[in-house]
């Protein structure tokens, strides 16, 4: 068979391919009932009351000389950690903006941070391939850094995010530019599943971001360039459990939504996504209004919610950081717009354990910490 052949026999199946998921999500779509917006306001719903004045910046968090990349909380709200293109990990003190710990790495170009259950160690990864860990009680060494006490190395690709299994100190899953995740034993080292790769039904590109269920630590989810999202249990790792289709574009963050039976996307084209982890049904879509060019359209890098779950926050690349009403979905507050905002992309944010405050890190190498009762 001719290269020719080959290549009218692959744009065949591929068209074969999109239309019958063309089909399938025609189906889906007349099995649905309404969406999230439309039961809410048939029941009467409405978009929260929720002003500028409910969200306050009150500290800014200033110390790293390069772009803020990755931020996470400890579960006792009061420490943040940071990982920054300056080579450092910054650990601060949330209440008072002080810093506990900076950590030199070994390689600048850090993509992603975490902090143990404990919180008495971080993670890091980036384009060395490899997740480091650092025991912040370490001795310091000669030259005042905490050193290595343990790398995770075995991925082809930069490791993009990592994340702690909450009720299991010792493992961790990584996501990696080698298209698999990875679930880690951190005491030994060692890999204790592969999710993706060779295996059937894992991403085709790029993993860029992972999130673990905290109502069922063996189900996590994973966002990817091929415009995907994926379901995984770590019980099961040669497949994933479901694949949910919908954003035209890379899908940067994942996030579980509270209850842990739905989850949220955000993507470079520019919407934010709601999904039911069950039924595999898009539920809500969160998306601006933009001109016709789609460089218009601000890319959504970051999200979180907040602990009841009626807020959506999004960071995008144009430096808005909006509050999303995840019930009716609109915007009710854009802290982009806010006096002492961020001056760039909004790289990252993350809401504390207790939902009393929201961080956001951009690459105007800040970090900053907002307070609201409300949340």
């Amino acid at each position: 068979m001719s290269v020719a052949e080959l290549k009218e026999r692959h744009i065949a199946a591929t068209a074969t391919v999109n239309a019958l998921r063309e089909r399938l999500k025609q189906r889906r779509q007349a099995l649905l009932d309404t969406d999230v917006a439309g039961y809410a306001r048939s029941h009467g719903k409405t978009a929260i009351c929720f002003g500028s004045t409910d969200l306050v910046c009150c500290r800014t968090l200033q110390g790293h000389t390069g772009k803020v990349y990755s931020l996470d909380w400890t579960l006792e709200r009061n420490r943040i950690v940071s990982a920054s293109q300056d080579g450092r990990l910054i650990v601060w003190n949330a209440l008072t903006s002080q810093k506990t710990h900076a950590i030199k790495l070994h390689c600048a170009w850090v993509m992603t941070c975490a902090f143990a259950p404990n919180g008495q160690s971080v993670a890091c990864g980036g384009l060395d391939s490899a997740c480091s860990i650092f025991n912040l009680n370490s001795q310091v060494d000669r030259d005042g850094n905490i050193p290595i006490s343990r790398i995770l190395t075995g991925h082809k690709g930069y490791v993009s995010s990592c994340q702690f299994v909450p009720d299991q100190e010792t493992r961790l899953i990584t996501s990696s530019g080698d298209q698999t995740c990875v679930l880690w034993d951190v005491t030994t080292g060692q890999r204790i599943s592969v999710f993706g790769g060779e295996f059937p039904s894992g991403h085709t590109t790029d993993v860029l971001s992972v999130s673990i269920n905290s109502s069922n630590s063996n189900m996590f989810v994973s966002g990817s360039c091929d415009a995907t999202a994926r379901l995984w249990d770590t019980r099961i790792a040669s497949r994933a459990v479901r694949t949910y289709h919908g954003h035209e574009g890379d899908v940067n963050a994942v996030k579980f939504f509270p209850d842990g039976q739905r989850f949220g996307t955000g993507s470079n084209d520019g919407t934010c996504r709601l999904f039911d982890m069950r039924t595999g049904h898009q539920l809500q879509i969160y998306s601006q209004q933009h001109g016709n060019n789609d460089n218009d359209v601000p890319i959504a890098t970051s999200i979180a919610f907040s602990i009841s779950g009626r807020l959506l926050f999004a960071g995008y690349s144009n430096g808005d950081c909006y509050a999303w009403d995840t019930l009716v979905a609109e915007v009710v507050l854009n802290l982009g717009s806010l006096q002492n905002s961020h001056e760039g992309r909004i790289s990252c944010l993350g809401l504390s354990a207790d939902g009393s405050a929201l961080c956001t890190g951009s690459w105007d190498k800040n970090l900053k910490n907002h307070i609201n009762r409300s949340l």
